[in-house]
């Protein structure tokens, strides 16, 4: 069974091109002409969405197309004009937070684009990239204290809005955007310089469309839809309209957020949750005492056996959990309001929820605990029920 959900908006149109000057071949056609002066790079965008406060990630300050010349972010102590600013993967927070929070206006306003780098070199120097909060969806923490950093190289980055184009770039296209960037740097006092076109605009067509709700109502950007995925062990009757049966509900994420969201591969984080999830589903539907083990959980649940107690097992994996829970509200939404994606679930039966995060390292890399956390009946957590489970080595 799936729920339809649909959240944060995403409108764009891009493309990334490098002009070159100073080249000299021959032509035959105006074709050829257009091909010694431009190459089409390759690139993960910085995408502009929207929400109902307002907006966040990467467009064009207006309309039209951003032409820039290409300069490294190691030449550039100053900006005296517009310029595509070539910056190592490992530097970007740094050129981000220069943008955000500098004194210098004169180079935030003179940033025409950013051109990410990217490479296996670059990936070796990384101490660690993250452009999420330091402690992620902080809001929505069941617990008082929401300063401790769960994710101490987070930025924040992403979840600002930036009026210039952003790409992250494959390794060929970082190489050859730094034979362009260095080629303008020899000829600093030439009147001809490599410049990177970007035809990337992310604008809604109508002004004061700058949420998502308006830019709805008016028509002038598409919902980014997704589905969340709910089953059960064993199947529920749908045809009942009553159902008594109390419900664990086991529950993993599908997605990840990113900065450039085409990369937002998530193995680790949330994808290795959802794997586990799906082969403790696949173990349990193996099981041939599963009767017998029903009753086992549910006598340590309730304190007491019944020999006619049985539970359901429903396992959900929800899409849009990185932008602010937005399946798992929308899963509340869709109970409450009896809808038929969740014909045969009864919320009021939920005895227990069990949400399965990132697993994938848990003997990786020399990291070897896990953290639970455990919600207390008023909804906020007691310092004594933060556990710390360390994992046994066999």
């Amino acid at each position: 069974m799936a729920l339809k959900l649909l959240f944060v908006l995403l409108i764009f149109n891009f493309q990334l091109r490098l002009s070159s000057s100073g080249e000299s071949n021959s032509m035959e056609s105006i074709p050829d002409l257009r091909d010694s002066m431009y190459m089409v790079v390759d690139g993960f965008p910085c995408v502009r969405l929207l929400n109902l406060s307002g907006k966040i990630g990467c467009s064009n300050p207006g309309r039209e197309k951003v032409v820039a010349p290409i300069i490294s972010f190691n030449n550039a102590e100053e900006l005296t004009q517009l310029s595509a600013v070539l910056v190592s993967l490992d530097e970007v927070q740094d050129l981000f937070h220069r943008h955000v929070i500098s004194s210098d206006k004169s180079f935030a306003s003179n940033i025409g684009g950013v051109l990410v780098e990217s490479g296996a070199e670059i990936r070796s120097k990384l101490k660690g990239f993250s452009p999420t909060q330091k402690f992620p969806l902080a809001e929505f923490a069941p617990y008082q204290k929401a300063d401790y950093e769960w994710n101490p190289n987070g930025s924040g980055i992403m979840w600002k809005a930036y009026d210039f184009p952003v790409f992250l770039l494959t390794e060929s296209s970082t190489l050859t955007l730094q034979e362009a960037a260095l080629k303008n740097e020899d000829r600093k006092n030439s009147y001809t310089a490599n410049v990177a076109e970007f035809d990337l605009v992310m604008q809604t067509t109508k002004a004061g469309t700058q949420d998502s709700k308006s830019c709805l109502k008016e028509e002038t950007c598409l919902p980014l839809g997704g589905y969340s995925v709910w089953s059960s062990l064993p199947p529920i009757n749908t045809s009942l309209s009553y159902q008594s049966k109390p419900i664990i509900l086991s529950v993993a994420s599908m997605d990840s957020a990113s900065f450039f969201r085409d990369k937002s591969i998530g193995a680790d984080s949330p994808i290795s949750g959802l794997i586990s999830l799906l082969a403790a589903v696949d173990a349990l539907s193996r099981l041939d005492g599963l009767d017998d083990l029903n009753k086992q959980i549910i006598c340590k649940m309730a304190f007491y056996c019944a020999s006619d107690l049985f539970l359901v097992l429903v396992f959900l994996v929800l899409t849009g959990e990185a932008w602010g829970y937005l399946g798992s509200r929308r899963f509340l939404l869709e109970l409450d309001q009896h809808s038929d994606a969740v014909k045969g679930l009864n919320g009021s039966l939920i005895e227990m929820v069990m949400e399965i995060g990132s697993v994938g390292k848990g003997f990786n890399q020399g990291v070897k605990t896990f953290f639970s956390h455990t919600a207390g009946e008023d909804g906020a957590a007691k310092d004594d029920n933060l556990v710390f489970a360390k994992l046994g080595m066999s």
